[in-house]
């Protein structure tokens, strides 16, 4: 034992503890919905949860997980290529890929599974991954995890001169994978998808989306980022997750040509190394792409709620980060200060949660605000007043 070793992490935590950046885990006692019961503080109004279009809680897909339970029992006990394929996982699959418009999908435990086995397993010594500089983590890892002869460029945020620059830098490369997000999940802005593909097209890359923050969300009828410009079908690989808009129960997806998908089968870690997604959130997932299929009002109804709230928080005397996505962010400065107006927030009632650095650079800490279609417009009036009492006392 290297006592060494514990004083360190000990430093660590009182350090963070002095500087006020201390994150605390706050306990959830039954559903979250619109509103939650947190464990210490009572009812609270829910602004932080990715449940977008408000279908955790709802009784099909409780139904469908409880139905998949008993049948199918408690998990797949095993990886995808033993004996962990269910014909539940073939339905979803299917089922996703139509609903996005692809050939085939493959489902993972989490998108950051289905983001770190795909970019890894599909290029080879001699490619590249250009990758925007504000992507999800999941994707700075999968990045990160190719061969040593994969070469890994990083363009500043959403600047398509900047990614021509990569792409051009890149010209002696095999395949060029541009990464990217859909909706940026700590700005709340989208992807300038046209230029991006476009550019693909002009290099010869390969693009590849990840559309966790944006499937149920973007578009007409919540098939993501594609369907938001109207380009169906452009993006070579789209990489999402059930946890979000879908249900928040659990799982994520690769959906691309089949040939794509079953080198994913072949080679990508998470799949061939990590028990499959459980049948129970199997289910759920495919009870809510269902649910999604037959309900896009709920896809029109989030996007006038999210678009009340900026318009109340900007009559307020506030300037939340433009945009058109259900992720609202307010930028207030330090990361200490961000985490204690949260709290304060939360005795107030309302559920945000402050993020700073490393999330976010360290100066640009932010509340952010979630906007879900279980809200309502009573809900978001109380959440404008709260955010702008508190601010105000801060």
């Amino acid at each position: 034992m290297s006592e060494g070793f514990y004083a360190r992490i000990d430093g660590t935590l009182e350090t963070l503890r002095l500087e006020g950046t201390y994150k605390t885990l706050r306990y959830v006692e039954g559903p979250v919905s619109a509103h939650a019961d947190v464990e210490g503080v009572g009812r609270v109004l829910v602004m932080c949860s990715n449940d977008y279009l408000g279908f955790a809680a709802q009784p099909d897909l409780v139904a469908a997980g409880q139905a998949a339970l008993f049948r199918y029992g408690a998990g797949a006990a095993s990886v995808r290529f033993i004996c962990g394929t269910s014909v539940l996982h073939r339905r979803l699959e299917e089922r996703t890929a139509a609903f996005l418009g692809k050939e085939a999908s493959l489902a993972y435990t989490s998108c950051w599974n289905a983001n770190t086995a795909a970019i890894p397993a599909l290029l080879a010594a001699g490619d590249a991954v250009v990758s925007d500089e504000l992507n999800h983590a999941s994707l700075i890892d999968g990045c990160r995890a190719v061969g040593k002869d994969v070469r890994r460029l990083v363009y500043r945020h959403a600047d398509l001169a900047d990614l021509e620059r990569c792409l051009r830098e890149t010209a002696d490369c095999g395949t060029r994978l541009v990464v990217t997000d859909g909706v940026f999940s700590m700005e709340g802005d989208i992807a300038p998808l046209p230029g991006i593909v476009g550019l693909a097209r002009q290099y010869g890359a390969t693009t590849l989306v990840d559309d966790s923050h944006a499937t149920g969300v973007l578009g007409a009828t919540g098939r993501g980022t594609e369907e938001h410009y109207g380009l169906p079908g452009t993006v070579d690989i789209v990489t999402g997750t059930y946890g979000k808009a879908l249900g928040g129960a659990g799982g994520g997806f690769v959906a691309a040509r089949r040939p794509v998908v079953d080198l994913l089968v072949q080679r990508s870690r998470p799949s061939l190394f990590s028990n499959a997604l459980p049948p129970v959130l199997t289910a759920i997932a495919q009870a809510a792409v269902e649910r999604l299929d037959k309900h896009p009002e709920a896809v029109r109804s989030l996007r006038k709620k999210a678009a009340y709230l900026r318009s109340a928080l900007k009559e307020a005397g506030l300037h939340p980060l433009e945009g058109e996505t259900a992720i609202v962010p307010l930028i207030v400065g330090e990361t200490a200060k961000a985490i204690s107006l949260s709290a304060r927030m939360l005795e107030k009632g309302l559920y945000a949660i402050g993020f700073g650095f490393p999330v976010v650079p360290e100066g640009a800490a932010r509340i952010r605000l979630q906007v879900s279609d279980a809200l309502t417009y009573e809900d978001l009036d109380f959440a404008v007043r709260t955010v702008v009492e508190t601010m105000r006392e801060a």
